[in-house]
């Protein structure tokens, strides 16, 4: 069987589910190509990840018709940032400019996924092959070829893939990219708190460990602990009572008793950086296009914003009468997407080489800065205005802090 559409997306995760349902929306023909079965989609499972979204994220999802189907339960408003470094308590605090209704907001991944499905559901000019994978994709004149495995075939005029930052078809489409494994696995779950504090999030760079708190509903936070993989194991084998006591000590008892509301979940720490992330009618979006190490948290946002420059530059080829897949619409999408991501992963990388050093000269400049930072009110208001942009792109305080750290070579711990 040979059937044709516009677009094949291959992975339907939020960038995938994103993309369908605003390409659709825009009366093109999309084929969606995904393993899991529409019942998964359609209730993904929680697993554990909290989304930090500026608020451009929040009006890229308001303008795809997403954020609006969030229940008032399934967000929170993020108003300032502290971040302390290693035995300090004293942080660096960021808030929000005057006139910004929030530095950010916080929603759970699952109900993204949720909601980016429901848009996607409601569109009619979307051909859902759930349950099968892609096992090989050819060119022809002017169309991709895709062959599924249950023996059928799609044509494309453009494919894109939206399988995770390890993405097969990334790989199968001949684009080579660097894994950076940073040797250390993140811990994340919710946690009940005797001491909340609602609206702020906590960036905690100790010796030996990072610590993230953000701020969910009434006296809910997501905790997130970085460690070396085997601490990790150690810790989601604790009985409950006993993660509860380790947690609360980790974290200084700053917060009072802490204590685990559903389950534990780990990840791995690695950052992907293609090469490319376009070929011949192909593209890559979301993780496949760039994986971010999550201490910026910028990922998922990155991945609206690559999702957003994409449609822009399609809907540009179709207003132009162009092939939505031809060179240079692509090599625009790419160059666009690399203006804003390839910065951003490079100070990141920076920023977590900076604060992964345990050495006693990158202690002493990382502290010099942070107190810096702190008693300087212009630097902190040009961060918090960069934090709650409408435009993504790294703040130049983070640029700074990019620049110091490639000072002094060492090891990335984090």
């Amino acid at each position: 069987m040979n059937e044709s559409c516009d677009v094949l997306i291959i992975g339907a995760g939020p960038a995938g589910l994103s993309l369908a349902g605003v390409l659709a929306r825009r009366g093109l023909a999309v084929t969606l190509v995904d393993p899991a079965a529409r019942e998964a989609l359609a209730a993904p499972q929680d697993d554990g990840r909290e989304i930090a979204l500026t608020p451009l994220s929040r009006q890229l999802l308001e303008d795809w018709a997403q954020w609006p189907l969030l229940g008032a339960d399934e967000f929170a408003r993020l108003r300032e940032a502290q971040v302390f470094d290693g035995d300090s308590i004293e942080p660096m605090r960021v808030s929000a400019p005057a006139g910004a209704a929030a530095l950010g907001w916080m929603a759970s991944n699952h109900a993204l996924r949720r909601v980016a499905y429901e848009v996607a559901a409601t569109q009619e000019n979307i051909d859902w092959r759930l349950g099968r994978k892609v096992v090989a994709v050819s060119n022809e004149a002017d169309r991709a070829r895709v062959a599924l495995d249950d023996g059928t075939h799609c044509r494309a005029r453009l494919v894109v893939a939206a399988d995770s930052r390890f993405s097969a078809s990334r790989r199968g489409a001949g684009i080579a990219a660097r894994h950076r494994d940073f040797g250390r696995s993140m811990l994340v779950c919710r946690m009940r708190l005797e001491k909340p504090q609602p609206g702020i999030a906590w960036e905690w760079l100790a010796y030996g460990q990072t610590l993230a708190l953000l701020p969910l509903q009434h006296d809910l936070a997501s905790v997130v602990i970085t460690l070396p993989p085997a601490e990790i194991a150690r810790l989601q084998s604790l009985s409950p009572d006993a993660f509860d006591e380790e947690v609360a000590q980790r974290y200084g008892r700053r917060l009072g008793a802490m204590h685990l509301v559903g389950e534990r979940h780990a990840y791995p720490l690695v950052g992907v950086a293609p090469e490319r992330t376009v070929a011949e009618r192909f593209a890559c979006v979301g993780d496949a296009a760039i994986g971010m190490h999550p201490i910026t948290a910028h990922g998922y946002n990155l991945g609206l914003r690559g999702i957003a420059l994409l449609v822009d530059r399609i809907a540009l080829a179709q207003r132009r009468g162009q092939d939505i897949a031809a060179a240079d619409v692509l090599a625009g999408y790419e160059r666009d997407l690399r203006a804003i991501a390839q910065p951003l992963y490079l100070a990141t990388l920076s920023v977590v080489h900076l604060y992964g050093d345990d050495r006693l000269p990158m202690r002493i400049l990382r502290r010099a800065l942070l107190r810096v930072a702190e008693h300087a009110a212009p630097f902190r208001h040009l961060l918090g205005a960069a934090l709650s942009s409408r435009e993504l792109r790294p703040p130049l305080p983070l640029r700074l802090l990019a620049r110091a750290a490639r000072i002094l070579p060492g090891r990335v711990r984090h």
